[in-house]
């Protein structure tokens, strides 16, 4: 297998205002090995490097730390018709902080296929691990890795971590439930989740909520205002002229922090960001799943329980 090709980029993080809280005693103090929440409103402290997953023998991107040991490992799976280099910011940012950020620019046809979709972040995660990256510098654990999922791809996510016991962590944004259905699917998946949903995402409204609402393990719903369903791709492409929606900064930085600090949590076991991502996050709205659940039994839609609350 030949290696691929490695592009390192110096990324420096911005002091951070958790740096200057003050400690209380006997607690660790906040550092960049373990991070508070507030620290992932900025890059991480590693050099990224990036390549393509060509060389070894499927299409797609790679970024990661330029070099480490037993890094943890997230597959991103695309929006429908989406080519992953509108993801490449975002993967960027995982890798800035010790995550390998693969993505697999597969099943891009006109027919949505979420289920093979799905197999292919399993593919991609085993391509990365038996590769030689960084010249040999850069070694991943994928016994157990992390999926996060756009659109299309929330409910391939959802349907890789309902097959797959190595996925250890799920996080869709303004997911799509898709056949085979991803609402059955979150049935089946006890891992933890972490599904966003866009106020304004008029393609896919409700079926994040649904997910989220079936879900089998411990989850959450967050909601980020005004935000539509192509609002985490990056840059211009001509399916915004049909979705409605276009790239969003508040929903992409929203994400990018997130995902950071949620995979970290369960893939790193960094249980200092338990009360932080438990708690109220800037530019999402944290929904009562209890609430939504209930809306769905009364047979009025997962949405509904989301409009009770702006109205509140």
């Amino acid at each position: 297998m030949r290696r691929s090709r490695w592009r390192a980029r110096a990324t420096h993080p911005r002091p951070c205002p958790a740096e200057e809280r003050t400690v209380v005693a006997g607690s660790k103090a906040p550092s960049i090995d373990r991070p508070t929440l507030d620290y992932f409103e900025f890059r991480g402290p590693h050099r990224v490097a990036g390549g393509r997953l060509e060389t070894a023998g499927m299409p797609g991107l790679v970024f990661a730390p330029a070099s480490g040991r037993d890094l943890p490992v997230v597959a991103l799976a695309h929006g429908w018709l989406q080519p992953v280099h509108r993801y490449a910011d975002t993967l960027r940012f995982l890798a800035s902080w010790g995550i390998v950020a693969v993505a697999p620019d597969t099943q891009r046809g006109p027919v949505p296929a979420p289920a093979e979709l799905a197999q292919d972040l399993r593919t991609a995660v085993d391509l990365v691990a038996s590769a030689r990256l960084a010249g040999g510098r850069l070694r991943v654990d994928a016994a157990r890795y992390g999926v996060l999922g756009h659109s299309m791809g929330g409910g391939a996510a959802v349907l890789a971590a309902a097959s797959d016991f190595d996925v250890a962590a799920v996080m869709t944004v303004t997911a799509s439930a898709g056949q085979p259905s991803a609402v059955s699917a979150a049935a089946r998946v006890r891992v933890p989740g972490l599904h966003v949903v866009g106020g304004d995402d008029e393609m896919a409204e409700g079926d994040g909520a649904s997910i989220a609402a079936a879900w089998a393990g411990p989850c959450q719903l967050r909601t980020v205002k005004g935000a539509g369903h192509l609002s985490l791709a990056e840059g211009k492409h001509w399916t915004s002229t049909f979705s409605g929606s276009s790239p969003q900064t508040k929903l992409q930085r929203a994400v990018r922090s997130l995902a950071a600090a949620f995979f970290l949590r369960h893939l790193r076991a960094q249980d200092q960001l338990d009360d932080d991502l438990k708690g109220k996050i800037k530019r999402t709205a944290l929904e009562d799943l209890a609430q939504v659940r209930h809306e769905l039994d009364r047979g009025k839609g997962p949405s509904a329980a989301v409009e009770l609350r702006k109205q509140a």
